[in-house]
């Protein structure tokens, strides 16, 4: 099965719950009316795309409709997935230009973190990168062993010490391996504590100040790795995130779980952070960068009778 099957499949509970509901309303009106653009905004808010997006969404289409003299409710939903396409269409690409770049990973316990670094090393491995991964979490020894089997795995190299060591220096060992054996990407996975922990903050600032001393000129992303099964908990996480360090994009993960695919918009209208990989499955390929277009194409298909 493609990943484009894959992303429908993933979706289909969005899909069922949150197409299908604006689809159900849009059958029951004969013009396009101002309690139609109501009704729509309500069963986006509803479908946890939020205040601020469904408005958005609302006002672009209020727009559309007048200039192209859209009349007929059935041309609406081509409308909102175009639309829906736009909004998500900046910055999704990955800048992993220089050799090495690095990626930091950030996120709270549960979300599918170190999971979601091991099939990023995948991704990237095969597209024929040697990458090297940093096994930064040692606040929990599982993260660090759970890194070694998805470096064995993915055929990425990794860098790791025992349980309690001070992440920087891990980081700092694996910039100094990954120059020494040429690697292309080091990611660096990072302690999953809350994001309202002072402590865990303070640390993720360490570790960026080896990384900049040490790459001062390498690209760097930093990803947000969020469980879309929170709906609008994971845009408070990332807006908590957002404040104390750095973000570049984000990483859903469990789409395939959820009825909740509406965040994708909240989270990039709200924060200005565009998702750069999705998550639809447990398959060490069931997670990859992100393509705005297949994403609400997908979102958006008509299912087969």
């Amino acid at each position: 099965m493609g990943f484009f099957s894959k992303l429908k499949d993933g979706l289909k509970k969005t899909r069922d719950s949150v197409v299908g509901s604006i689809s159900s309303m849009l059958s029951t009106f004969t013009v396009v009316d101002e309690d139609l653009f109501e009704e729509l905004e309500e069963l986006l808010v509803m479908g946890d795309v939020g205040m601020e997006t469904a408005n958005a969404i609302c006002g672009k289409l209020r727009t559309r409709v007048k200039e192209k003299g859209i009349t007929k409710p059935d041309r609406i939903m081509d409308e909102i997935a175009e639309i829906s396409a736009e909004m998500l269409s900046e910055n999704t690409e990955m800048v992993l230009n220089t050799k090495p770049s690095i990626i930091l990973v950030i996120g709270v316990n549960g979300v599918g973190k170190t999971t979601s670094i091991g099939k990023i090393a995948n991704y990237y491995v095969k597209q024929g990168k040697k990458v090297t991964l940093a096994a930064a979490d040692t606040f929990r020894a599982a993260a660090i062993d759970q890194l070694k089997i998805w470096a064995d795995r993915s055929g990425a190299d990794i860098v790791a010490q025992g349980e309690g060591s001070d992440p920087a220096a891990v980081v700092y060992d694996a910039i100094s391996s990954a120059k020494a054996k040429g690697s292309d990407i080091i990611i660096v996975d990072t302690a999953g504590r809350l994001h309202n922990k002072k402590h865990l903050m303070d640390e993720l600032a360490k570790i960026r100040r080896v990384i900049d001393r040490e790459l001062p000129d390498a690209d760097k992303e930093a990803l947000l790795v969020l469980d879309a099964t929170t709906g609008q908990n994971a845009i408070n996480q990332a807006a908590e995130f957002a404040k104390a360090t750095g973000i570049t994009g984000i990483v859903l993960t469990k789409l395939d779980g959820t009825a909740k695919g509406g965040v994708v918009l909240a989270i990039k209208q709200t924060l200005d952070i565009s998702v750069k990989f999705i998550g639809v499955g447990e398959q060490v390929d069931d997670l990859q960068p992100f393509d705005p277009l297949e994403f609400s194409k997908a979102l958006f298909a008509k299912d087969e009778a």
